[in-house]
């Protein structure tokens, strides 16, 4: 089984906040890296065991997350995304796709550094289905008949993935405690009040996540789930929070006849509220 790896930084365990640990000049940045890579490494065993045959591992945080040096030798490493659009060289040759380190969307309640793309997104959907960055990734790996089968990061996000791919298998390393949508909040009040939550040690993350990569593998080969079918034509519906430059919400409407990957691939014309 040959898998596609997405990770992403906000939603490994002991990964604070966005200004000290997910900012490339932040203080702990470098420790949320050694964080994340071993999570990526506790996936890897799991899925290795498992059966997987081939696994490429995405680098996807903004800046680049992944300590390539301190990563499983057994796998690929990808960061930059090549000539092809959106996704991120995902293609039909995959199996299934997985995702470790990664957040609820944006405006979540009870989320951990929730965000989409940036935290200037209130909400993104596509045909009246609210995702966020893991919901863009797995709608398109549907649309190319791969899988998804397993994502691990705070518990807004493990029920987010759920909601979507009912029978997908999920780890909690962490949970928000903030209630609220902070729909009222500019993009930079936003990153503070997602900024709360309590962690499990990233040692006991690592053995569930272990553990859960070892399930879903062993799940995805006599049961059918991680598929989900949105009908066409497609409705992209962008909106955004007000900021320096723009003290209104804007809202951006595009759509596709045929495909969510072009949908996604399109450019945004935000207009003002």
């Amino acid at each position: 089984m040959k898998i596609y790896m997405m990770t992403d930084l906000e939603g490994v365990a002991g990964v604070i906040n966005f200004k000290d640990w997910a900012l490339s000049d932040g203080c702990y940045y470098n420790l949320a890296r050694e964080f994340l890579t071993e999570e990526v490494n506790s996936a890897i065993d799991g899925f290795f065991d498992g059966g997987a045959t081939e696994i490429l591992v995405v680098d996807g945080h903004g800046p680049g997350a992944v300590n390539i040096h301190q990563l499983d030798p057994r796998v690929e490493y990808m960061r930059g995304w090549g000539d092809g659009p959106w996704p991120l060289m995902l293609d039909n040759s995959f199996d299934a796709v997985v995702s470790i380190g990664q957040h609820a969307k944006s405006g979540t309640p009870f989320a951990h550094l929730a965000h989409t793309q940036s935290t200037s997104y209130l909400d993104l959907s596509i045909n009246g289905i609210s995702i966020g960055e893991f919901g863009q990734l797995a709608l398109c790996a549907s649309e190319l008949g791969v899988r998804t089968i397993f994502g691990s990061g705070d518990l807004a996000f493990t029920k987010e993935a759920q909601a979507l791919f009912p029978g997908i298998e999920t780890v909690a390393v962490k949970r928000g405690i903030r209630a609220g949508t902070g729909d009222n909040l500019s993009d930079k009040e936003y990153m503070n009040f997602t900024s709360s939550a309590i962690h499990f040690s990233p040692i006991k993350a690592r053995k569930l996540i272990r553990e859960g990569a070892l399930r879903a593998i062993t799940r995805a080969k006599k049961e059918d789930f991680g598929i989900i079918k949105v009908d066409p034509p497609y409705e992209r519906v962008a909106k955004f929070r007000p900021n320096e430059h723009n003290q209104n919400w804007t809202i951006s409407k595009e759509t596709h006849p045929s495909s969510i990957i072009d949908l996604l691939n399109m450019g945004y014309n935000p207009q003002i509220m």
